[in-house]
């Protein structure tokens, strides 16, 4: 197979490691071009938008009425869902805000969430996750040699937050994500978690444990939710003007919130794998894609970024004591983690999935389904 040679987007700073990248005569990549052609129908747009937030917030009220909560949040500690949880309250939400904890939380993440939920008066569960098993599924996945290490944590997230809404009767979960922020991301290196055909197949072929608690969330579980419980997934911050460093400046003078570092640092598995393992091992350096999504919003530019990139994603005197303790925490060898790290990468074609299928089912489902939920046009 020859190798394509190295190009970079003469606008954001996405390049040739998304083998998918294409380029026009501008030398302008797919990426930030598709982003400015879906920003205004996918974040917050002045006046159309001022007039559906209000409408939203009115479903939410009126479908938690006469319960405890109204909505139940997803808390990481992170920027977005500490931000999130802040304009829920403030738009007169009464949350439940649910944290999955895998095992990798850093302690600042944590503080976070309990410093959020302490001053915005909102209550808080945590869903701990059996480590043995949930061990067992994330070296299967280190050792599929496919991109996609945080698979099992997405998973995990998606299946908590919709039992516990389920369970406490609420039909609205608010996330944090968002598209003013998260708006650029190769498709290359993301593949869909709700694959259940996808991480049984990886499991079984290279996990020794049986999956006795860990909470899935396949498409069939999707569908039942959505379709059968009334539970939808709201994507909060494209309904309000959202900058990432004033939201951080906000948390910090209100809510005495703490900056961990990075993007998703949060979680020091899913900070060490974007930074080292996904960088070192596929040559995917995931500030590319936050950079590109930042020069579009304008909270950046491309010289800035240019000069960020020069330096690498980890920080080189301190990444042997990173590999040392996730070596140690998940009960691997140092020698084993190399074997790891050299083993040919692949992709999620190399092993049984549901692409074909799930692509399929989503086409039928937003032309039967999902109109029924979109914002209503301008009058």
């Amino acid at each position: 197979m020859l190798l394509r040679e190295y190009r970079q987007c003469t606008r954001c700073v996405m390049d040739t490691s998304d083998p998918e990248i294409t380029f026009d005569e501008q030398g302008q990549c797919n990426h930030c071009t598709e982003y400015y052609e879906r920003l205004s129908k996918l974040t917050y747009e002045g006046g159309r938008t001022d007039k559906e937030l209000p409408r939203l917030i009115e479903r939410i009220r009126k479908a938690g009425r006469r319960k405890e909560y109204d909505c139940v949040i997803g808390m990481s500690g992170g920027t977005d869902s500490s931000y999130v949880a802040y304009m829920a309250r403030k738009l007169g939400l009464r949350p439940l805000a649910v944290h999955l904890d895998n095992g990798w939380n850093r302690e600042e993440a944590i503080n976070n969430i309990r410093n959020v939920c302490s001053k915005l008066d909102i209550d808080y569960e945590s869903v701990v996750l059996d480590w043995e098993e949930f061990k067992d599924l994330q070296l299967a996945f280190l050792r599929a040699s496919i991109v996609e290490v945080e698979i099992p944590t997405d998973v995990a997230i998606l299946g908590a937050l919709h039992r516990i809404a389920d369970q406490v009767g609420v039909k609205y979960i608010i996330s944090g994500g968002n598209y003013a922020t998260e708006g650029i991301l190769p498709e290359s290196w993301f593949y869909d978690p709700k694959d259940a055909r996808l991480l049984r197949a990886i499991h079984r072929r290279f996990g020794k444990r049986k999956l006795k608690s860990f909470p899935t969330f396949s498409f069939r579980q999707e569908l039942y939710y959505k379709l059968l419980k009334g539970i939808r997934l709201i994507y909060l911050l494209n309904h309000v003007p959202y900058s990432k460093k004033q939201a951080v400046e906000l948390l910090e003078k209100e809510l005495n919130w703490k900056y961990y570092g990075g993007k998703h640092y949060e979680s020091k598995f899913t900070g060490f794998a974007q930074t080292y393992i996904q960088h070192v091992k596929f040559g995917i350096d995931y500030r590319k894609a936050t950079y590109s999504t930042q020069i579009c919003t304008g909270e950046l530019t491309r010289v800035e970024a240019l000069e960020l990139l020069k330096s690498p994603p980890f920080v080189p005197d301190i990444i042997n004591d990173d590999i040392t303790y996730v070596c140690k925490k998940l009960g691997i060898t140092a020698a084993e983690f190399e074997n790891i790290m050299n083993a040919q990468p692949k992709t999620y074609r190399d092993y049984p999935n549901n692409r074909r299928f799930l692509k399929l089912m989503y086409v039928i489902y937003r032309l039967l389904y999902a109109k029924r939920y979109r914002p209503r046009a301008k009058s």
